[in-house]
């Protein structure tokens, strides 16, 4: 099998990941700039939601590409513009072997995210 690229999906039920979202969680898991996007909105909860759903999916694509360990601060998701295009940010080392397409959706209860990365 050719593990060139990998697919990462990963599903938020907000409800449920309300109760999750305290200071010691963003902590440890949000980077300072996806903190700051979030909080620009007023109904930050599914900023959240979407980043932390979209974090999952890079992760999961990413693993199956590189069993290195790889934290959640280490993915960062930035979009350039308010709603804009979500990018992913790797802090984990130098060179960036992946490139990755990440898009996110919500609607109701839910936000949703699927990451495809590729080695480069």
């Amino acid at each position: 099998m050719n593990n060139e690229f990998a697919v990462g999906n990963d599903l938020v039920f907000i409800p449920d990941f309300k109760q999750s979202l305290n200071p010691l969680f963003k902590k440890k898991v949000y980077t300072a700039n996806e903190i700051s996007y979030c909080e620009l909105f007023q109904d930050s909860l599914l900023r959240y939601a979407s980043t932390w759903a979209a974090k999952e999916a890079v992760y999961k694509a990413v693993k199956q590409l590189d069993r290195a360990a790889l934290s959640w601060k280490k993915i960062e998701v930035i979009r350039e513009k308010i709603s804009g295009r979500p990018h992913v940010v790797f802090h984990h080392r130098p060179e960036n072997p992946f490139q990755v397409s990440l898009t996110l959706s919500h609607d109701g209860d839910y936000a949703w995210a699927i990451a495809i990365a590729k080695l480069i």
